[in-house]
């Protein structure tokens, strides 16, 4: 609360503000369950599996590219306008979605959402450090995420309704009503007094970000498949990917307003609590992108089935968010976050245990487990986060870990999409299928009135394929579940917030 006084906060109305940034977040939280139900449904209507994992990739680029921007705005201009730049963002990428007409339209126009997205969430988690003390901090942190638990009950019914009843569209037109009524609500309550001072913003470090990650996704996603690891343009996307992230990191160094000033890497609980994100978010993303493709693909179940099988994960954050809350105050962030970090594990055991025979239930107890530990931990990280740093950094603080969060994702999509893509393409060459068969053939298993066309010879392979390829990326999430928990425990001990 040290951006405004004790006396300006007692005049605001801090629960019409919450409620009001809690709709906000539910644009990025509805969003996470909603297009994973749905893209199914949506890849097997535009075509194109084996761009699958960018509509989730470029939405992640550009939300991690442009996190530290807006966290750093925010620090300069105030929390309100930059906040209410992004929930505009979101409903153009939103409603440019929702006219898509190819897989690289709709990826074009996540793109546009993606920046919407760069600043909602850490904005929001920075206001309600703002207007709540250390003690109220670690409470509302988990009312804050109990916005997951309304997404998980509405965004998997929704998704399957529109998908089942309507058309996938609606998927994406849902988000601008939603974003009109957030747009109001901050508007109106949040009311910001902060002195403006002149600051040089730094837009050189993104553009090098950008290339960087970007061209290092690409690498992930298209090697081995469609670039040839052994070519000359893999050998450019090498160096581009080194030179941008090189460049990036030194920029940080010598520019005098710096994205992510690396000094707040000094603290060992941020450095630890960041790099931990960065892993769990690569969890996350494996999690929420392809077991809806597991449960209709390999299942053959509906897209409402899909959805509530990432309802549990949806439904155990925000439970094990507010119990956190508690836990801090009692054992101490290095603790609560163990916690979180072997649930992460008892999910990733699960998963890698997932066949056509367990049925839903059985993804489901994954998910949740999941949503346990990710709910646990995240909560840890950012009250930790903000009782380290003073009002001036918290806001680049507390996006410095979102930040690190989403680029994980935005790898991890890359990196299990591309291990996906190599595992079908590899058992479809080795069978005794067409040439005519690729990996963009998975698109028809996705879709039931197209499946049954397929054969049984090629209806098989193709399950077959999709199946083992998913156990890949399964065993992936396992792996990176135990190399979160390890990190966990670098964690200095202590009990107090």
């Amino acid at each position: 609360m040290d951006g405004q006084s004790s006396e300006d906060v007692k005049h605001l109305n801090r629960p019409l503000i919450l409620a009001s940034i809690m709709l906000a977040m539910f644009l990025a939280a509805i969003e996470a369950t909603i297009v994973s139900t749905a893209m199914p449904s949506i890849v097997a209507d535009l075509g194109g599996f084996s761009l699958y994992s960018w509509v989730f990739s470029a939405y992640l680029l550009t939300n991690a590219a442009t996190v530290l921007i807006f966290g750093k705005l925010s620090d300069v201009f105030g929390r309100k306008p930059i906040f209410l730049m992004g929930i505009m963002l979101f409903m153009l990428g939103a409603a440019l979605c929702a006219l898509s007409v190819s897989m690289n339209m709709l990826i074009v126009a996540r793109l546009v959402q993606g920046l919407g997205a760069g600043a909602l969430m850490p904005i929001a988690t920075t206001i309600v450090g703002d207007i709540y003390n250390k003690e109220e901090r670690a409470k509302v942190q988990g009312y804050l995420s109990s916005v997951w638990g309304i997404s998980a009950v509405s965004g998997p019914a929704l998704g399957g309704f529109f998908v089942d009843v309507l058309s996938w569209p609606y998927v994406f037109w849902l988000n601008v009503p939603l974003g009109l009524l957030a747009l109001a609500g901050v508007t109106i309550f949040f009311k910001e007094d902060i002195i403006k001072q002149h600051h040089k913003l730094d837009f050189i470090g993104p553009i090098w970000l950008i290339l960087g990650v970007s061209t290092f996704m690409l690498i992930l996603v298209e090697g081995g498949t469609r670039i040839s690891w052994m070519s000359w343009p893999m050998l450019c996307l090498v160096v581009c990917a080194c030179v941008g992230t090189t460049a990036f990191v030194l920029r940080q160094f010598h520019t005098s307003s710096p994205m992510m000033p690396l000094y707040i890497w000094k603290h060992r609980s941020i450095a630890i609590a960041n790099v931990t994100s960065m892993v769990t978010g690569m969890i996350l993303i494996g999690v929420s992108s392809y077991l809806p493709a597991f449960v209709q693909g390999v299942m053959e179940r509906s897209a409402t089935v899909a959805g509530f099988t990432l309802t549990a994960m949806s439904i155990g954050w925000p439970i094990a968010s507010t119990v956190a809350g508690r836990l801090l105050l009692r054992i101490g962030f290095r603790a609560t976050s163990m916690i979180g970090g072997v649930s992460l594990v008892l999910g990733g055991i699960v998963f890698t245990t997932l066949s056509p025979g367990h049925g839903p239930l059985w993804a489901a107890a994954g998910s949740f487990f999941i949503g346990i530990g990710m709910g646990l931990s995240t909560t840890s990280f950012i009250v930790s986060i903000q009782s380290t740093v003073s009002w001036q950094m918290r806001g680049i603080a507390t996006a410095a870990n979102m930040f690190m969060r989403t680029l994980g994702s935005a790898l991890g999509a890359a990196l299990l999409g591309g291990i996906l893509n190599a595992n079908i393409q590899e058992d479809i060459e080795a069978s005794d299928l067409d040439n005519e068969f690729t990996v963009d053939s998975i698109n028809i298993l996705l879709k039931a009135s197209s499946r049954h066309d397929l054969g049984e010879e090629a209806t098989h392979v193709l399950q077959s394929a999709l199946t083992s390829g998913l156990h890949v990326v399964y065993w992936g999430i396992l792996v990176l579940a135990i190399v979160s928990m390890l990190l966990i425990r670098l964690l200095p001990r202590g009990k107090h917030i």
